[in-house]
Parts: structure tokens; sequence; C-alpha cells
């Protein structure tokens, strides 16, 4: 029998109920987005030919740019190919099948805010499906189950041996999914998952044992569950080891300078001195990487004797800082950055300078990251206005 396997990632769902205002297989989870710790399982796959990524219009380019930023990690030899989604998941995967040939032998339809599905659990699945034709992972539901009705009233009780609780991937031979497809397309019916258009032709669909940690990511409380099962399972290039570092820089304030902060163009009649773009406080943050992950300070890697980092910009700097740490396996847990300077105001350019490190270190969550200024009621060098310091405090993880 052909075991040839093609897999299809929904991706292309808006994930609203996660609550970051974008679709949540581009969420960073810790060092990665969602969907390149899916593909990163995914290359790990056995007989898999390709993967089909499903997107959004408008979010093909990203995709692209992002998937090819992270392939060299995490899934250097998959073969991958983007295609366009449509208005309901139905549709998305119908796109992409409409691009396979029977001949491909299966399809795992999978969803990218899964990425935590192993290759055991496709292995067991495609057992299953070379059996039937239709095969899908599932769990035990553990709770027990009530039906109730429009009044929230409780009508019956279902008996929990017999309930299971579906995960993808759901397998099945390419052209029994497409003549589903064509069905369901036919007759105008909507469906929640693959195995349902399936069962509506009479093809009985068997199940495989998933894993209880094979969870979607859909609230904001999945996302930290995953990125406690990271750290506890070592899954998706983690571990469990945590480092603090700290970090501390001065730069004297001059005129004919622009003052520049966490990469933001502060309008001042002064700025800071130094052979690059002297941020001071994104300097203080660079070195409390560098320390947590015991690889020096910024004065190693960007020495001042150095002429090509003359007028460099810190927050590129900083991009290389977070390339070094990745190598080592490490993401950043949080980070506390504070200004110390008596002029001039920063509290309005603190949403911008925040915007700027957070991508620069990839944090999605709003508490992982903290930017405060802080005066020294006139006294010292800062105070005087001669100066500002900066220091930071981070933890990484791995």
């Amino acid at each position: 029998m052909n075991q040839k396997l093609v897999v299809i990632l929904a991706a292309a769902g808006l994930g609203k109920r996660l609550g970051l205002g974008k679709n949540k297989a581009f969420v960073f989870l810790n060092q990665a987005p969602i969907i390149v710790h899916n593909l990163h399982q995914l290359s790990r796959v056995t007989n898999l030919t390709k993967v089909i990524v499903v997107v959004g219009s408008a979010e093909l380019e990203e995709a692209q740019s992002l998937l090819e930023q992270f392939q060299a990690e995490y899934f250097p030899t998959l073969p991958w190919q983007l295609c366009v989604g449509g208005r309901e998941r139905q549709d998305s995967v119908g796109n992409a099948l409409a691009l396979l040939q029977t001949s491909d032998g299966f399809v795992a339809v999978h969803d990218g805010a899964r990425p935590f599905a192993t290759p055991e659990i496709f292995a067991r699945v495609l057992a299953a499906a070379q059996k039937t034709g239709a095969a899908i992972a599932t769990v035990a539901v553990k709770d027990t189950i009530k039906t109730i009705n429009a009044e929230g009233m409780v009508v019956a009780t279902p008996q929990r041996s017999l309930l299971q609780a579906v995960q993808t991937p759901q397998i099945f031979k390419i052209d029994l999914l497409k003549n589903a497809y064509a069905y369901i397309q036919k007759e105008k019916i909507q469906v929640t998952d693959d195995a349902s258009a399936v069962e509506l032709l009479g093809v009985s669909v068997l199940t495989a044992e998933g894993s209880y940690a094979n969870i979607k990511i859909t609230t904001p409380e999945d996302l930290v569950w995953s990125q406690a099962l990271l750290a506890n399972k070592g899954e998706g290039k983690m571990g469990n080891s945590i480092r603090v570092g700290s970090g501390f820089d001065v730069h004297k304030l001059v005129e004919g300078r622009k003052l520049i902060l966490c990469g933001v163009d502060i309008p001042y009649t002064k700025g800071l001195l130094g052979h690059s773009d002297a941020d001071v406080a994104t300097h203080a943050l660079m070195d409390a990487l560098l320390g947590a992950a015991g690889l020096g300070d910024i004065g190693r890697h960007f020495p001042d004797t150095d002429p090509t980092f003359k007028d460099a910009d810190s927050i590129e700097l900083l991009q290389q800082v977070m390339g070094l740490l990745r190598e080592q396996g490490w993401s950043v847990g949080n980070a506390d950055v504070t200004i110390i300077a008596q002029a001039p105001k920063l509290a309005p350019y603190r949403e911008a300078m925040y915007a700027v490190l957070a991508r620069a270190l990839s944090l999605d969550t709003e508490d992982a990251l903290n930017v405060k200024a802080t005066t020294t009621e006139n006294l010292g060098f800062a105070g005087r206005g001669e100066g500002i310091a900066a220091q930071a405090i981070v933890t990484l993880v791995k």
C-alpha cells in the first residue's frame, strides 16, 4: 500500500479567542512562532513528502519570510509550500486539497495551532488510516459530559466510556477526502472537522491514540500551558534551565548627537556620545542577555575599536545578540529595563520603546517586558544632566 504522506497544515484562522490581534500560528511560543514548532515536529515524521501550509491571503508575504527565517534551524530538509486559505476552515483545506494528486498517497489534515503532535502520533494515525482509508487522533474524555437544552437544563448524560475528544492529525486516502469535499461543497454542508465530511459518505473512521499534550492553542491559558509544556518536557528545543543576567551602562550627553533610547529617537537638545548610536538602554539590555548566557559582554562582541560598529544601530546589534542566544538554545523569559535620566521626560515614549524591544526580543506577552525611567533627584552626573545611565535584568530559559 502507498504509504506516502502529505500534510495540509491549516493555519489561516484569525485566533480571536487568543486576544493578541494576529494569526495565532504566528504568535511566538518562547523563541519561535507556533507554526515553526509545528513544522519542526513534522520534519521528524517518516514517509512525509511535503507540507502545504495554508494561510490567509494577506499573510502570504509574512508567512514566506517567517518560514524562511526559521527553516535552517527548525526544519532544514522539510519540503513545504504556501497555499491561500478561504473564508472557513473547510474552504482552506479544500484549496490545499485541490493541489494534490491521488498518487500522493495519504493526506493528513493538521491544525496549525497544535505544535505538540509528535511523529509517534502521526505514525499511529497513518497505520489506522491504512486499514479503513480514514483515521483520526483521539483521547478519552476525562470529565462527565452533559447534553443541555437551550435553557441550560441537562437533558442527557452520555456514557463517558463511549466518548472521545477529537484531535488532529486526521489522515485519509486522498481520493476519499477529495470525494468527501466534493460532496459537502455540492450539498452546501458545513462540517467542524474533516472526518465529519468523510462520515457523510458512509465511510467508517477509525480512531488512533492521540495525546493529552497534543493541545490546540486557542486561549491565553493554552499559551501559558504550552510554555510550561516546552519548559518541562524539552520539546520544541526547550528544556528547564533558567539563567538571570544584569547589565549596566553609562553614556555622556553632548550637543550635536541624536538621543536614541531603546531604538527610539527622542527629541532633545543633546544626545549620547559613543562609538555606535550610544543607545545606553539597549546596551545595558545586551550586556544582561550576554551575561545570563555566559557569553561575555558587548565590548567583547562589538568593540569600540572596530570601525564596523561606528554609528551602528544598537537594535541591530541586539538582534545579533539574540541570534547568538538562539544558537545556544536560549530564549528570553522576561526583561526589565530602567533608564536613569534627569531629562528629558521619557514617559511619552515608553510605549514606542516597549514595542521596539518586544519585537527584537521576540516577546508577545505584555508582562514579559518592562521599560521604565527614573531620575536621581538632581544628584550625581545624571542629576546634573551630564549623562544617562541604564540598567537591565533578564531571565533566559532553555
